[in-house]
């Protein structure tokens, strides 16, 4: 006779990493606890071999995301919140485990992470003609100014805010047609990976963002230092200044774009401003003969 006892169906997390879910090449995890202290599962611990990989992928994904269109990205972005609006009770749930907040508030956390990708969607093709320009010259010719991606983004995501922090660093990187390398809160990973989740069954190409879950000192220092990166956000060390610096450190063999780690966490509620996709944009200036 059939047990009426139904064994839940656990859930292994993984990374994400070229639109895939490897499990760490080390085989290492660790425990997750939620607010309260108590197990929540196993999450991979992912490698410098794990950050590496991820970096390939995402400069494998460059190519054709930059080169879409940013009419073409808005609208991807845009299936995203879709697709994040249909799991809203499951990141709730997770935010509400993770940072302990009451339904309500963790509710409404989510709900500002899916506004946050639309707000971002919303500029794809509206922020060339805002930091752009059309410059005076004195000759028969034209100079324009013209933003461009810097390419692969390492993004370190906030420790604390594990739902709407993450999407408030991730979506201005890739609105702005970088791709990224995102290493996740460690503590509180699981929305993260249900992030991943949403990417993986949108419209999302493979490689365009990479997650990686575990210890931030084990990848940050080797994303900092890899020469294939071109920019690095260092929000999730935010406050540790002695690591911050250090990675400051890293980032000068190859002249990267580093945004700088805060002193605290930013208040991820507040009108997150353009600077965070300015801050991955490159100028280019192109002169053109009239009457030619």
């Amino acid at each position: 006779m059939p047990s009426d006892t139904r064994l839940d169906v656990r859930k292994t997390y993984k990374l994400y990493i070229g639109g895939k879910f490897p499990r760490s090449e080390s085989g290492r995890s660790y425990v997750v606890n939620d607010s309260r202290g108590r197990f929540l599962a196993n999450a991979a611990a992912a490698s410098r071999k794990d950050a590496r990989d991820a970096v390939v992928a995402a400069r494998k994904a460059f190519p054709g995301w930059s080169g879409a269109t940013a009419y073409n990205r808005g609208q991807v972005l845009y299936r995203v919140a879709e697709v994040m609006e249909g799991r809203r009770d499951q990141f709730a749930d997770e935010v509400v485990a993770g940072e302990g907040l009451t339904r309500a508030r963790a509710g409404r956390s989510v709900d500002q992470a899916i506004d946050r990708l639309v707000w971002y969607a919303g500029w794809t093709d509206k922020i060339a003609q805002v930091v752009g320009a059309t410059n005076p010259v004195a000759g028969p010719y034209f100079d324009f100014s013209i933003p461009e991606p810097t390419g692969v983004v390492a993004v370190l995501a906030p420790q604390q805010s594990s739902l709407l922090g993450l999407v408030s660093v991730v979506a201005p990187v890739v609105a702005g047609g970088n791709t990224a390398v995102v290493t996740s809160s460690r503590d509180r990973p699981l929305p993260a990976i249900s992030f991943a989740e949403v990417l993986a069954t949108s419209d999302v190409p493979g490689g365009v963002v990479n997650i990686l879950t575990g210890s931030v000192g084990d990848t940050a220092p080797w994303l900092a230092s890899h020469m294939d990166v071109n920019a690095i956000d260092l929000t999730g060390v935010a406050g540790d200044d002695e690591h911050a610096t250090a990675l400051e450190v890293a980032a000068v063999d190859n002249l990267k774009r580093v945004r700088r780690a805060p002193d605290a966490e930013p208040d991820w509620t507040l009108d997150p401003g353009l600077s965070r996709i300015t801050s991955f944009l490159e100028t280019k200036t192109v002169w053109h003969p009239i009457g030619v």
